[in-house]
């Protein structure tokens, strides 16, 4: 007799509009070891309609993870950070804020609103799949994530 189990993959939403950024992490990402199924919307509104399966988003997997950037249209990754985590069904999910900005200001403020962890994206790319790849092995091999 054989037991067969299935191991869900890691949910990460990427909430990214630069195209190249985005193609980055998720390339980063298919070398993993862990399945990790990534999600990818390029704005703040989009965002929020992913987490709370609103609109097209009805069927969204809920995120282990986030990915957010800082600079979105639409509505900015302060804003979206912000409603993450004053959103009881939401606070939980873990957020890094991935973003090109080192001002102090953003720093405070993210970490202020209850960031996870604050990433500056490397312009470099050995250096960028680095960082995802130190993301994924910290977040996803080290740290027990919350229960959905």
């Amino acid at each position: 007799m054989s037991v067969t189990s299935t191991i869900m993959p890691i949910e990460v939403l990427l909430v990214e509009d630069n195209p190249g950024d985005a193609h980055l992490t998720r390339i980063a990402l298919e070398d993993s070891k862990i399945s990790i199924h990534l999600s990818l919307v390029e704005d703040g509104v989009e965002a929020m309609a992913f987490l709370r399966k609103q609109e097209r988003y009805t069927q969204a997997p809920h995120p282990d993870l986030v990915l957010l950037d800082l600079n979105l249209p639409r509505k900015d990754g302060r804003e979206v950070l912000a409603e993450i985590k004053s959103d009881e069904s939401l606070k939980r999910i873990p957020v890094v804020v991935l973003t090109t900005s080192q001002a102090e200001e953003d720093i405070l403020k993210a970490y202020n609103l209850a960031a996870n962890c604050y990433i500056t994206k490397p312009v470099d790319f050995d250096q960028f799949v680095k960082i995802v790849k130190s993301i994924e092995t910290f977040w996803f091999a080290i740290v027990k994530l919350p229960p959905e």
